[in-house]
């Protein structure tokens, strides 16, 4: 009997963020703010013609991204599609105390060598330390 696992690499990231979860999900539910914290992956977005999507210029070109968000749950769940590869990004916004937490899973794909699946991942705390520092400002 085999035993080989189907189960994915992941990794979650979350940051403290000292502003209301409606706060914080007002302004990541909307694409436009993303280059303004997602710093190393989105350099330009723009509304796509199909409903729902954003067109973006990233480091590696063009992508495509989705948010389905629900604001009542704090999901931001959001899909992700290059010409290289497609994937979901399991996304939450919940409270905690007068501030909240936002988290995001990053599931490895089967294409990514865990060397540049970890490098890639290291980024994203630049980014959510950009995140945290321009939601605290404004408050």
């Amino acid at each position: 009997m085999s035993t080989t696992s189907t189960t994915a690499r992941s990794v979650t990231k979350t940051v403290t963020i000292d502003r209301p979860v409606a706060a914080v999900f007002a302004f990541l539910s909307d694409a436009a703010n993303w280059p303004a914290w997602a710093v190393v992956n989105v350099r330009a977005i723009e509304p796509a013609d199909e409903e729902g999507w954003w067109l973006m210029d990233t480091p590696n070109g063009a992508a495509r991204l989705h948010i389905r968000g629900n604001a009542q749950l704090g999901i931001l769940d959001h899909d992700y599609v290059d010409e290289q590869a497609s994937w979901q990004v399991p996304a939450r916004v919940v409270p905690n105390g007068e501030g909240c937490e936002f988290m995001m899973t990053f599931f490895q794909p089967p294409t990514f060598a865990d060397t540049f699946f970890d490098e890639q991942i290291a980024l994203v705390d630049i980014e959510l330390a950009e995140l945290k520092k321009i939601l605290e400002a404004g408050a």
